[in-house]
């Protein structure tokens, strides 16, 4: 029995494997820096437990996208909503981290109530479609400038914001990896991301950048487990907490959202009028992220849009998504080997998936400003706010504005009028 339909999508076990690696080793890096991010807030002491709460949450999760949407989603504590939780709330408000966990847990509560009420597939269904693209092409910019970043090849500047970088040795590698990766990717070859991050890791091993762990292997204890179960709902429910839980809610919403619907668009699973088939299960595996983000301890699990990597070597299945959950999970124990693969060596990796997902800047209606203009207001604040979220923001609410002042409010659908006034309450209060 061909469970994820192998044939039907027009994909290979082999090919979809190769996909999982890739996504896993774009993904990696979460490994160790969730649990830096909550351990500057939490104590160093909790660095051990994080990591394996980190595993457990992306593995778990991911492998739960795999089997119940059949997409190459895979998951992971999400970044910028880990940076607000440690500095945001346990620092920020002086809040326990166990009621913190209680806040992403209350938050995938209510997002979970959302996706079974059909109100958050509601809302995605209700973005026209040139709207979804242009979020998908902002993702892209994005993810490169990341990659660029990862690279060290653009910079901060006081100046002018950002700057060309110095060229170091971390930069010559990740450039060759680019360069190596880029004429594979021409050339048609299979797993030209993935041979691209092995590269940059074996040159950076050889140049002395990156030094091979003593032991590959690291042990488990209990110890270790000391975040899984331990949040504290009740005190997350104090009024004062409320408006957190509604950032969060926004937040997480709408990061989730723009990955899917990015990564749709590239893999082709979007239909004529921008809608997924079976988006349903996706977003209720994504709200159950949150809930089990908040058990385990490991801040709010979510779909990554690094899952992007691993659908640039042709994963179309959840069997790719299976393949990232197992390699988490496996990382538990080979936490000294993940680690050597450095930074900058998934950089190329991270800039030819940007430039996959710009492809769709083409299909944009640019014909008709009042759609038009909002795509393009969307696609430069997810880069420049580097936040995925806020950009989307940006687009509704001018989209709606738009809409409104040129006299076709009948153009606006409810929920995308709702959803606006949301992003600006939120935007008024953040």
């Amino acid at each position: 029995m061909d469970f994820f339909r192998l044939k039907e999508s027009g994909t290979t076990a082999g090919r979809e494997i190769l996909a999982g690696v890739v996504s896993f080793m774009a993904m990696a890096y979460i490994i160790f820096v969730n649990p830096k991010i909550l351990a500057a807030a939490m104590g160093e002491e909790f660095v051990p437990a994080l990591v394996v709460a980190t595993c457990f949450g992306a593995g778990i999760l991911s492998i739960l996208m795999g089997l119940a949407s059949n997409y190459p989603l895979a998951l992971a504590p999400g970044m910028g909503l880990n940076a607000f939780l440690a500095y945001g709330v346990i620092i920020g408000l002086k809040v326990p981290w166990q009621t913190a966990m209680g806040v992403v847990f209350l938050e995938g509560a209510i997002i979970t109530v959302l996706v079974l009420t059909r109100v958050r597939e509601g809302v995605m269904n209700a973005i026209p479609l040139d709207l979804k693209r242009g979020i998908g092409v902002g993702i892209g910019l994005l993810i490169a400038l990341i990659g660029l970043q990862n690279a060290g090849l653009v910079v901060p500047d006081a100046a002018t914001m950002i700057a060309f970088g110095p060229f170091g040795p971390e930069s010559l590698v990740a450039v060759f990896g680019l360069a190596l990766s880029a004429v594979l990717m021409v050339k048609k070859i299979r797993g030209a991301l993935l041979i691209g991050i092995m590269a940059c890791t074996a040159t950076a091993v050889l140049c002395g950048l990156v030094r091979l762990p003593a032991m590959p292997l690291a042990g488990v204890k209990a110890e270790y487990f000391r975040t899984f179960f331990a949040l504290d709902i009740g005190g997350a429910l104090r009024l004062g907490l409320l408006g957190t839980v509604f950032a969060f809610l926004i937040t997480d919403f709408f990061d989730t959202m723009g990955s899917v619907v990015a990564v749709g668009e590239q893999a082709g699973f979007l239909d004529e009028a921008g809608r997924m088939p079976r988006l349903r299960h996706v977003l209720l595996v994504d709200s159950l992220g949150a809930l089990g983000g908040g058990l385990f301890g490991c801040s709010s699990v979510t779909t990554y849009v690094e899952s992007a990597a691993g659908v640039g070597e042709g994963g179309r299945t959840g069997l790719t998504s299976v393949v990232v959950g197992l390699l988490f999970l496996l990382a538990v124990f080979f936490t000294p080997l993940v680690a050597i693969v450095p930074y900058y060596a998934t950089a190329p990796a991270l800039v030819l998936v940007g430039f996959l997902l710009i492809a769709g800047v083409r299909s944009i209606g640019w014909d008709d400003p009042g759609t038009a203009l909002p795509s393009f207001l969307t696609i430069i604040m997810i880069p420049f706010t580097f936040s995925i979220a806020r950009g989307i923001g940006y687009g509704f609410i001018c989209y709606v504005l738009l809409k409104l002042l040129t006299g076709k409010v009948r153009e606006i659908h409810p929920l995308m009028a709702l959803v606006s006034i949301l992003f600006a309450v939120d935007f008024y209060i953040s």
